[in-house]
């Protein structure tokens, strides 16, 4: 990420008592004196959009969760919020998130009765409402937009006056109820489709019949509510002109383009800035962040995994608070200096933490279950078998909460209400990155001699490190056998000036691999031969996202809205004779019936292969082919992929090495 986006250093003074500070909205609003760095943003909008979707809060609150205040005594989270320089609160719709028992399918159950208690209760703090109707019975997102159960079988007319309908009563009792209404999201993440219709004249006209609905209800009772549509995935080159053409083509009415912004997955905040900005500039539109998060830790605190909980899944920023107050404050900066088109950031669920420890796992299966505290039900298999059905659990994001997990505010939840003014503290080292080597075996190990420390302000510096000695002759001594079991991760730490903690020097180590841009980290690509089928389509990439590849930042990824065919081979014809060991890490989507993925090896001796059975995003498959015989230095390796539509997944890392 651009230095551009970091905090700035700045003259350091320390701040020892609570200050009044005016908050994103510019009210007056009593801050604590917390401990971390806030650098002070360009000047913005007196309401600018510093948002939180608190989504979860109720279904967390009768599982048992007490939030806090800064001090650690219980206290209304919407309190909390409203101190902490919060004016917006998100809270997302779904039409009937229940089973014909009436039980929920969890992701706190958030049908319109809970929105009212939502919008209520933020409206008591003075924090307006964004609504976000998904137009589904549970999470819609680009991999799923399914259809409520009422709708099954309308037509698109029907279905267009259904949504008019559920929209217009909807938010007429959200308003009935005491909520302070600001903007209104006509469905969410919309990429590929809302209510189960995936084509664009349909899906306009379904987004048109939303936002009549809202222009209706802000006349009829006049006031000023916002349409927001909402995108992700601004990674892919010309995804967002595409919508944005799309919505202008059939004369969508909106005013807000709105973006989801994840950094392990959606690329550099930016390259994002840039998108919204040519929106904004080239449609007249207002844009904003409407999700976003970032981990403060790395460790799960309710026994259920989280989506982010490896260094390697980590963007630009530590995973820790300040990292966290970091990010939040760049991500604000960076839509503030939009102008006036730039509305808001909205936080995504800073309050999801755990309803108890992993130690009590039993007990929070319970409560997830009876109260929908979970990210989903085992309820939710009826309506969503292929995901929900299978995945049910906690949450998978309390490590991205703005909030520890026995409820008490964290110190960057304080950067809503510090960033108009900033926040000083004395510099000091807030993470030391991990260095990763990789050698082969046989081959003399280059330690590192400086690693790089992470200021509080962002800013980055090399420092000299000290590794155990004793460590590091060992591991040497280990590799220079020159045997195969000294293969794999080794873990050598070490000291650093100014940081208490070890710091680590992670050496993997490998046999020599034949295979050329084995973990497609160079550019050039010519030896790897891709083949797709004649009546086929290119469904293949080399792809730079850190999330998606096993090691490095690049991998092969595939996909296709239609059929995946292809086979991804390279040939060695200059081998020394002897057995070999072929090798590779892929991940992609669930294996489905007619599916196929078979990594082979073909010699003079006949041919060799195995198959690998794909489970879903980073669950890592590693095939292996052992025995392969080569007797006259000849060698044709590869992958073969045969997928249904809509089928994805990453290549990474083969190796071919030689074992006798």
């Amino acid at each position: 990420m651009s230095g551009k986006f970091f905090s700035l250093l700045m003259v350091f003074v320390m701040c020892s008592s609570a200050i009044g500070f005016s908050g994103c909205k510019g009210s007056e609003v009593q801050l604590p004196s917390v401990d971390i760095f806030v650098q002070k943003i360009p000047a913005k909008a007196e309401d600018f959009v510093c948002g939180v979707d608190v989504s979860s809060v109720i279904a967390l609150e009768r599982s048992g969760v007490v939030f806090k205040d800064y001090g650690g005594q219980p206290q209304d989270i919407f309190v909390t919020l409203k101190e902490a320089g919060v004016n917006y609160v998100r809270v997302r719709i779904w039409n009937d998130p229940f089973d014909s028992e009436g039980r929920g399918y969890g992701g706190g159950n958030n049908d319109l009765a809970t929105a009212m208690e939502i919008g209520k209760r933020a409206a008591a703090q003075d924090m307006k409402l964004l609504v976000d109707f998904h137009y589904s019975d549970f999470w819609a997102d680009p991999s799923k937009q399914m259809v409520p159960k009422a709708w099954a079988g309308l037509d698109i007319s029907q279905k267009s006056e259904s949504l008019f309908d559920f929209t217009t009563d909807s938010l007429m009792q959200l308003i009935e109820g005491g909520a302070d209404i600001g903007m209104v999201q006509i469905g969410n993440e919309i990429n590929n489709g809302i209510a189960g219709v995936t084509d664009w004249p349909n899906m306009a006209a379904l987004l048109s019949a939303g936002s009549r609905a809202v222009r209706e209800v802000a006349t009829r009772n006049n006031l000023d509510i916002l349409v927001a549509v909402h995108f992700t995935n601004p990674e892919t080159e010309n995804r967002y002109a595409a919508y944005s053409f799309n919505l202008n083509r059939y004369d969508v009415d909106y005013d807000v383009f709105a973006s989801s912004y994840y950094p392990f997955w959606h690329g550099e905040l930016e390259d994002l800035i840039v998108l919204l900005k040519d929106i904004s500039q080239t449609y007249d539109k207002k844009v904003m962040i409407i999700e976003t998060s970032y981990p403060y830790t790395l460790l799960d605190s309710d026994g259920h995994d989280n989506t982010i909980s490896k260094v390697s899944d980590l963007a630009a920023y530590p995973a820790t608070v300040q990292g966290q107050a970091n990010f939040l404050g760049d991500v604000i900066s960076a839509v503030a200096e939009l102008g006036d088109a730039g509305i808001g950031v909205c936080y995504w669920e800073p309050a999801w933490i755990a309803v108890g420890t992993p130690a009590q796992i039993e007990k929070n299966r319970e409560l997830w279950e009876q109260y929908g505290s979970g990210w989903a039900t085992s309820f939710a298999g009826e309506y969503d078998a292929g995901d929900a059905g299978v995945w049910f659990g906690g949450s998978a994001v309390d490590n991205q909460a703005l909030f520890d997990a026995d409820g008490r505010p964290l110190d960057s939840l304080y950067v809503f209400g510090y960033i108009r003014h900033g926040h000083a503290v004395p510099k000091a080292i807030d993470a030391v990155e991990d260095v990763m080597v990789g050698a082969t075996i046989g081959d003399p190990i280059v330690w590192p001699e400086a690693v790089e420390v992470i200021y509080n302000d962002g800013s980055r510096e090399a420092q000299p490190v000290e590794w155990q000695v004793e460590d590091q002759s060992k591991l040497e001594a280990l590799s220079a056998m020159g045997g195969i079991e000294a293969m794999g991760t080794h873990v050598i730490v070490g000291n650093t000036s100014g940081w208490a903690d070890p710091v680590s020097c992670i050496v993997t180590l490998n046999p020599g691999n034949y295979v050329i841009n084995h973990s497609f980290e160079e550019e050039d690509m010519s030896a790897w031969e891709i083949v797709y089928p004649a009546d086929g389509t290119a469904c293949t990439d080399r792809q730079k996202k850190t999330a998606d590849a096993f090691s490095g930042d690049y991998s092969l990824h595939y996909y296709s809205v239609g059929d995946v065919r292809f086979i991804a081979r390279q040939s060695f014809t200059d081998l020394p004779d002897g057995t070999y060991s072929l090798t590779v890490a892929i991940q992609g989507s669930e294996e489905r019936s007619g599916e196929r993925i078979v990594i082979f090896a073909e010699s003079a001796t006949g041919r060799m292969e195995t198959g690998a059975s794909l489970a879903g995003w980073q669950v890592w498959q590693h095939p292996e082919i052992s025995g392969i015989q080569v007797m006259d230095g000849q060698l044709s390796i590869g992958i073969t992929v045969e997928g249904n539509g809509g089928a994805w997944g990453t290549i990474d890392d083969v190796y071919l090495y030689r074992t006798g």
